[in-house]
């Protein structure tokens, strides 16, 4: 088989299908799939003595497992072309969560602007940690800007760079390791030693992708702000990696993220990233949007460009 087409072919079909069919929840998803595996290991393994090794382990083996899998399967549908075409674009499209990530932000806008303060917060309290009772207009806009910037990094840049180095193998693997994360990479008493390796190991895989995207967004908006921001903001983040794509997305709106909110019942004090403390408005969360499909096209066509 043609490398060069196994690549592309499978990562045009992947964009195009997340772009035309988003995330419908009547579609059987490997990450629930993995959710469920990480939920089955956790139960059986978090308890007693050696909890961090016991979590690392659990790790190691569901993301080595992961690449493993996918890698033999597709390499046995290699002989048959057309075959391995539609199952590895389907699995790119299971890859990455762009369309999803852009309807989630604008539902929590129409709520908010449609019906009103309590909708929109029950909207965004479906795709932020962050309590949502208290916040207001403002607030719930700036929680979606921050959402859509960090995750457009580890959501869609992140699985889109593993796929670059080892295809959907490496992809997948990648997001058993972001799953792995998301529900146990915690601080909380029950999470913080069974969880620690599989944070630990979210901010190495997020290192780079997470850089990459906060200068692809500068790129992509011609704006020099940005740059500076990533620089004199980037590490200020709690997150070794949030901060980055956040202070690129600040210094394109020229606004503020960060500052306290509340975390499981606790106030938490964020560092400011960003120096003008304006209001933001649904036309910002609409940029952003933009932002976010271009620097997605772009990264996409530096991959195909690559290839060719």
């Amino acid at each position: 088989m043609n490398e060069q087409l196994s690549i592309i072919i499978p990562l045009l079909a992947g964009f195009v299908l997340d772009c035309l069919v988003g995330d419908p929840h009547f579609l059987p998803h490997p990450i629930r799939l993995f959710g469920k595996a990480i939920s089955e290991g956790e139960a059986k393994l978090n308890r007693g003595k050696n909890r961090k090794i016991k979590g690392a382990l659990l790790a190691f083996c569901l993301i080595f497992t992961t690449y493993f899998i996918f890698k033999l399967g597709l390499t046995v549908l290699s002989a048959y072309q057309n075959l391995y075409f539609v199952v590895s674009g389907v699995l790119v499209f299971y890859g990455l969560a762009n369309r999803s990530l852009i309807q989630e932000a604008l539902r929590v806008i129409l709520k908010l602007e449609k019906e009103g303060l309590e909708a929109g917060r029950r909207q965004l309290s479906m795709i932020v940690g962050r309590e949502t009772a208290a916040l207001n207009e403002n607030q719930i806009r700036t929680a979606v800007l921050e959402t859509l910037a960090e995750n457009l990094s580890d959501g869609v840049i992140a699985p889109l760079f593993f796929y670059f180095i080892g295809g959907v193998p490496a992809m997948l693997a990648y997001k058993m390791a972001n799953t792995l994360d998301s529900m146990i990479g915690y601080k909380s008493e029950r999470y913080k030693d069974f969880g620690f390796f599989a944070a630990k190991l979210d901010d190495v895989l997020n290192f780079i992708p997470a850089r990459l995207t906060a200068i692809l967004m500068a790129a992509v908006s011609f704006n020099f702000r940005a740059i500076k921001f990533i620089v004199k903001y980037g590490r200020k983040h709690s997150s070794p990696n949030a901060g980055y794509p956040e202070a690129a997305l600040a210094g394109i709106l020229n606004c503020r993220f960060g500052g306290p909110n509340r975390y499981h019942g606790k106030l938490v004090e964020k560092p400011f990233i960003g120096e003008n403390p304006r209001p933001v408005y649904s036309k910002d969360v609409y940029k952003a949007c933009l932002i976010n499909l271009a620097v997605t096209l772009v990264f996409i066509g530096i991959i195909v460009l690559w290839w060719v």
